[in-house]
Order: C-alpha cells, then structure tokens, then sequence
C-alpha cells in the first residue's frame, strides 16, 4: 500500500522509478556479475562482518518511542485491524515485555493449576480450539505458551497479535517465552515474513522488537523449567537470567554489542535452550541435525535437575504425533499444540494443565475434526507423505542446474526414493529425466512460488549486507563513495583472495551507482543486491527452460507414472483454515500414567 503523492514527491517518485529501472533494464551479463559478487560478500566476509557489526549495529533503532509516522495507512484494508492498532499491539507489548526477567516466575499459588502450550506454527485454528476448550486467560486460569508462535501456518500474524493481546488485558496470567522461530531470519525461510508483508507492509520493525525482548523461558513453582527446546551439559540457569537479552534481536546473528568483544559463551547458552532435542543414548552431543543446539541424553538430564534443584522439564520444538512425548523417565515432557501440522491428519495437538502438586494432565486434541474424519489411516499416511516430497522437491529445484548436471553419475539411495522421485524407472537404469520433469510440475512450482522470494532473500541476507556496507563506508556518512570502495578493496582482497582484480572491485561499485552520482546510499546497495538476485532467479528459470526442450521428451499422458505422482500429490495437498471455527475439533483428557 502506498501513499497518493502529488508535487514535487511523485516527480521524485518517478525519477527513484527512472533510477531503479535503469538497474533492472541493465545487461543480463552485469546483472549476473553484480550477484556473483553479493554472494562473494556474504560468503567470504563473516568474521569482517562480525567485527565492525558488533556492531554498528547499535544502529538497530528502537520503535518502542518512534513516532505515529509508520503506523499510517494507505488504502483501504477492509476488515482488517487497523495497522494502527496492531503497531500499537506490538510496541505496548514490546514495553511490557522488556520489563521482565529472562527466566519469568509462575506461580500456582492462587490459581492452583496452570495451562501450557506448545508450538502453535501460525495454526490458529489450534489456539482458537485451546482457549475455547480451557477458557480464557484469567487469574484463576494462567497460561504459558512456549514459543514458535509464527512461521509454516497462514495465520501466525493473527496467533501472534492474539497472544500479545492475551498478555496485554492478563499480564499476571499470559507467560510468553521465546521459540528459535521468533527470528527474522528463520521468518525469512519458513514464510512469516511474506505474511507480514502481504498483510501490513511496515511493521517488521515492530516485530523485531517483541522479538528481541520475549523472555527466554518459566521456571513453574520453582521446580519446572519451561523452555522452548532443552538445554546442553553446560548450561547454567544463573548465566541465562544474567544476559542482556534485548541484544539479540536474532539468535542466528552476532548480537548487538555496541562495540565490545562477542561473548560466545552467552550466546551459546541461549543456542542450546532454543535450538536443543533429547536423546535417548546418554551424553551430550552437537545436534547435526538442526545445525544448532545440541542433543542431550538421560544422564545429561539428571545433572542439569540435580544441579538448579529441579523436577521436571517441559520443552516444545518437535511435533509429536499424538502431541505430547515424555522422555529420561518422565522428566522431560514435549508439548506441541499445533496439529495438522505438516498436512491434514499428520498429527494431533495437546496442551498440558498442571495442578498445585505439578502433576500433568494432557489434553489432545485435533482441529477441523470434519476434515480429518472423512481420512482413512491410508489417506493420512499419504498425504503427510505427499507433503514431505513436494518440500523435498522445492528444495531440489534450488539446486536444479547441479543436479542436472551430476544427475548421470547418480544412483538412488533407496527403492522408497527411486520410486517417488523418479516414477516409472527400475533399479537397473534409473531415468534422471523423470524427476526433472516431476521437479517442473504445476504442483511443485506452486509449492516453490509459497517459498523464499527475492524479498524474503534480501531480508534474510540484510544484516549482513548492512555489516559490509558499513565496514566500507568508512566516514560514516551513509554513502559509499569510490574512494573509500577503492580503499577498502585491500580488506575486501583478504577476505576474497583471488576472486576479483582492483578494476573488476570498482567496477561493481560503480554498477551499483543508480542514480549515477558518483556514490552509492545503503538503498542503492541493498536493492542492487535484490535486482540482480531477481535476475538471477530469472535466469535459472530459462536455462531450465532451455534446458527441458534439449533432452528427449517424456510422454504426458494421464497414465504417464509422473503425470500420476504430480496429479497424487496435487489430489494430497489439502488447505485447513479457510473458515475458522473452534467448535470443529475432537479433544479428550489424557490419562498421564498410560502415556
């Protein structure tokens, strides 16, 4: 939505529009250059990143005192909130938030029960069904809800406004603690992001600021410990309620440090409690897996409980089936309140009530029950099967080109494989051409167009961006100049040997140069770096274009066994939440002793 401007602003617009298109209409050669070397940037330039980003990165700016000048509509939003409003939401949340300790205290002193749940993925079919099955929040009646609010689902914005509403009228009686999905760069990937934007184009600052100030878990009683993934063998509760946590306005980023050195240890405390899994074997191992965290056995538990005076520990981060999971003899209990998650009939919901003695009482429960009874145990298993192989697919279109090219030397790992992704071919000759044709279906360019854009890129990649930019610009003037690119080539040189010549360096600036002044603003920058990864995307789709009309032709019949698959997991690709009501589940108590 943009503002109707007249006068000398839309003689300005017009000529920023002039400027930008000269980029965008520029050689397709230049354009693919210029990304070449963004990517060198972000790939080589880490630790440069780090150092001067520890940041000029008290750059961040704070909305908690901004004034009303984002929060301006433009257009009609029909019914929708008032972006008024929901930047209100959002910045009373983030003062209130600031306000607690990172570890916050829950009592059941005069509630004598509280309610906690788990992951809600933007599902908020499933938060409607909770509180319309457990009540309202209330002095008698408290919740914790912990963590991963947003991201996957459609409707995260709305899951999050409701819950920092529900903190705002109940303070006393809504604990919220942060997941690792309560990060931009995580909303980058996994869609949050494009939500936001397609709904209030100008509140991810807003957002942001929740974000950084969501205490980092709850301590029940003083004897239950509520964190959002787990904790490591080094892991030491004093530590965590002593840090800074406004600084980390992404766990996945170098916090802000206004100019001291990295504490990797602190930052690593906060890793393994967002981003940790129980094992069963025992010690304490990195989680390979996640690439974050670690995964922690049985013994790794009792220590952790003996040494903070401890019972139990309730965590979220991983979907269950039937939505809870004890685990190192009940003393880790999983909880995830969002079901349906991966596809409609894939796995129930639970949340948990816990009395003044702190014994668990599971509820379970799975929302559009009407849907999901009309599903055979068949019919369920193959649309969660369906769905993992278009993510599958989507992913393998990322690195499409490579595959093509290593595809002749390849040799499926399995039959279960062989089978899904190249249809119709046996064990003895595997024909590559199936699954690029299965990769170039409706179905999977679809799934690939609801994934990353360029947009969600460019925010992905911005703080680093801003890092470099920063590091270059050596004044500090906002505006890069040749002299000073010039200058920085020999730091840039060292941190990309033998990438670009001096010439090649200064020829880069200069193509960033928009509006052909000689210097470059950090606008100029970051959209240079969109322009030609949009380019790039442009590209990739013609070469595979190109590309499908140079190999021989597969029939598409109706029979054809890819024409088949595609048409399965289209028939598979079911879509919850198109009129949300809360009254459409099926829930029962779970007895805990014959979980």
């Amino acid at each position: 939505m943009v503002s109707q401007a007249s006068g000398p602003s839309r003689n300005a617009e017009a000529l920023q529009l002039a400027d930008l298109q000269n980029l965008e209409y520029a050689s397709e050669q230049d354009q693919a250059e210029l990304y070449k070397f963004f990517n060198d940037l972000i790939k080589h330039m880490p630790q440069a990143a780090g150092r001067k980003n520890q940041y000029q990165g008290s750059a961040h700016v704070s909305v908690l005192e901004e004034n009303d000048d984002l929060v301006e509509e433009f257009g009609d939003i029909g019914n929708r909130l008032h972006p008024k409003y929901v930047a209100l939401i959002l910045r009373e949340a983030a003062k209130s938030l600031k306000q607690l300790p990172n570890i916050s205290p829950v009592s059941t002193a005069v509630s004598q029960q509280v309610t906690v749940c788990g992951d809600l993925h933007g599902k908020l079919d499933d938060l409607l069904v909770v509180l319309h099955k457990n009540g309202l929040p209330s002095s008698s009646n408290p919740y914790v809800f912990n963590g991963d609010f947003v991201d996957r689902g459609k409707r995260g914005l709305e899951v999050l406004l409701l819950l920092l509403s529900l903190y705002l009228a109940f303070p006393q009686a809504v604990f919220l603690n942060r997941g690792n999905h309560e990060d931009s760069v995580m909303n980058a990937r996994y869609g949050f992001i494009r939500e936001v934007e397609s709904k209030y184009p100008r509140i991810l600052a807003f957002i942001d600021e929740v974000y950084r100030w969501l205490p980092l878990g709850s301590i029940l009683n003083s004897r239950v410990l509520i964190v959002h993934g787990g904790f490591s063998d080094s892991t030491s509760l004093d530590l965590i309620k002593s840090i800074d946590r406004g600084k980390y306005v992404s766990i996945l980023r170098p916090p802000l440090t206004d100019g001291e050195p990295l504490d990797k240890t602190e930052w690593q405390q906060i890793f393994d409690i967002m981003w940790s899994d129980p094992q069963a074997t025992m010690g304490c191992v990195p989680n390979t897996l996640r690439g974050a965290g670690v995964w922690f056995g049985p013994d790794v538990t009792d220590n952790f409980l003996q040494r903070h005076r401890l019972s139990y520990v309730i965590r979220s981060h991983e979907c269950k089936p039937n939505g809870h999971e004890f685990m190192h003899d009940n003393k880790i209990i999983t909880i995830f309140s969002a079901s349906n998650y991966y596809a409609i009939g894939s796995n129930k919901g639970a949340y948990i009530r816990l009395n003044n003695q702190l014994m668990p009482h599971f509820v379970q429960y799975i929302s559009a029950a009407s849907q999901t009874k009309r599903l055979s145990f068949k019919q369920r298993m193959g649309i969660v099967e369906s769905s993992a192989l278009k993510e599958l697919a989507v992913r393998m279109r990322d690195h499409r080109d490579e595959l093509e090219d290593e595809f002749r030397s390849w040799v499926f790992p399995g039959d279960f494989l062989r089978d899904k992704l190249a249809p119709g071919t046996d064990s003895q000759k595997v024909n590559y051409n199936r699954t690029l044709d299965l990769l170039d279906t409706d179905v999977i360019l679809e799934a690939e167009a609801d994934g990353m854009s360029v947009m969600d890129a460019l925010y992905a990649n911005k703080a680093s961006l801003v890092a470099i930019f920063n590091i270059i610009d050596a004044d500090n003037s906002g505006e890069i100049t040749l002299d000073e690119f010039e200058t920085a080539i020999d730091l840039l040189v060292a941190h990309m040997p033998g990438a670009y010549s001096k010439a090649e360096m200064l020829e880069k600036c200069r193509m960033m140069d928009l509006n052909g002044d000689g210097k470059v603003d950090l606008n100029e920058f970051l959209e240079a770096f969109r322009l030609s990864d949009l380019h790039r995307k442009e590209q990739q789709d013609e070469n595979i274009r190109r590309r499908s009309t140079g190999r021989p032709a597969v029939a598409k019949t109706a029979s054809d066994p890819v024409t088949m698959l595609a048409d399965k997991i289209s028939k598979n690709t079911l879509v919850v939440e198109h009129d949300i009501d809360p009254t459409d589940c099926e829930a029962k108590v779970i007895d805990p002793k014959k979980s």
